[in-house]
């Protein structure tokens, strides 16, 4: 099988020829391996460790013609992104502090004029990964964002939260304004890049660990509606799947998604509580799971023993289809021969 049809047989829960795997890497992990592999800067470690997932993603944002850098110095670097959101970020550090929104005060959202969704200039860096994944063999995916998280970037993440509290009409407006956008990015991702044998991703961290960031009662009345449309677009737009990624615990909403038509999530945090056998065993046929590998406690204890029992039951899982494995990202608190010998396994005709 090619890594498109190995992924589209486990998402249609039939039999692959092996395992798919699906993983991200951090930038520190990267550069241990290429030194402990002993390999230059060109190695390719998707291919190294044969992902079989690409996702390839437009630009989405609203106003891309302002991206840009405000202020260098010795101490940081100061930014503007497309979502009118200035970032503040020192120098080496990983995250930036959130120094300003677009909309710092409410705005009538039909009265907002974003940049449009069908510019060429949105596409040119989707359409040269999407080149390379298909090069390199892997199955491809579009993405775009959410109704919530993507929202949040206009408003900033506390008052986003004090908007859906206090008015939850404004929340929804709003809401619903960013996602016919990013929906029209990705509707048009999925023409320009012949995507519909595979089909696209909605990346919306609705959860902590603890469960979602709002009550289930408030996302089927302001989220739900927004990604039942999403995927009734992408789905008209020919996209054979559509995958929602969260980060958490998305349990308390999961039958909501799967009503919506979202045919697979990923990444099943088992940190979150997500047991990616208990949710194929009760999803079975109706919603696949992209994920379920522990990067949090078991991957990065270095335990052999509890490695090979937790990775071993989830191959057990997935051979019959339903599962693509991976986690959430591959950090530098796990080792490079650990990580070996996940994939070992994953690829070992027996499992173990």
């Amino acid at each position: 099988m090619t890594s498109t049809e190995r992924v589209l047989a486990a998402i249609a829960y039939q039999p692959p020829d092996r395992i798919p795997l699906f993983d991200s890497f951090w930038a520190e992990f990267v550069q241990r391996w290429r030194q402990e592999k002993g390999l230059d800067a060109s190695a390719d470690i998707e291919a190294y460790y044969g992902i079989d997932i690409a996702i390839c993603v437009p630009d989405e944002t609203p106003w891309p013609s302002q991206a840009a850098e405000l202020e260098r110095s010795e101490t940081g670097v100061v930014t503007r992104d497309g979502w009118g959101a200035i970032h503040r970020t020192r120098s080496g550090a990983h995250f930036y502090q959130e120094a300003g929104v677009a909309l710092a005060d409410k705005r009538d959202p039909e009265r907002l004029e974003f940049e449009a969704p069908e510019a060429d200039a949105r596409y040119a860096g989707f359409l040269r990964s999407l080149a390379h994944a298909r090069a390199a063999g892997r199955c491809p995916f579009a993405k775009t964002g959410g109704p919530y998280l993507r929202t949040m970037n206009l408003r900033g993440h506390e008052q986003w939260l004090v908007d859906i509290a206090e008015d939850p009409d404004y929340a929804a407006a709003l809401a619903g304004r960013v996602t016919d956008h990013i929906t029209a990015v990705g509707v048009e991702a999925i023409r320009r890049g012949n995507l519909q044998e595979t089909g696209i991703w909605i990346y919306d961290d609705i959860a902590s660990n603890l469960g979602p960031m709002v009550s289930p009662r408030t996302y089927e009345r302001i989220f739900l509606p927004l990604m039942a449309r999403m995927v009734a677009a992408y789905r008209a737009a020919g996209a054979r799947y559509v995958v929602m990624h969260s980060d958490g615990n998305i349990l308390p909403v999961l039958d909501m998604l799967v009503d919506a038509g979202i045919d697979a999530i990923n990444p099943v945090e088992p940190k979150a509580g997500m047991d990616i056998v208990a949710l194929r065993d009760r999803y079975a046929g109706r919603l696949a799971f992209i994920g379920g590998l522990d990067n949090a406690g078991i991957l990065p204890s270095g335990n052999r023993e509890l490695i090979r029992e937790h990775v071993t039951r989830c191959i057990r899982a997935a051979r019959d289809g339903g599962i693509v494995l991976g986690s959430h990202s591959i950090g530098p608190d796990i080792a490079v021969a650990d990580y070996d010998y996940v994939v070992e396994l994953i690829r070992s005709p027996s499992g173990t």
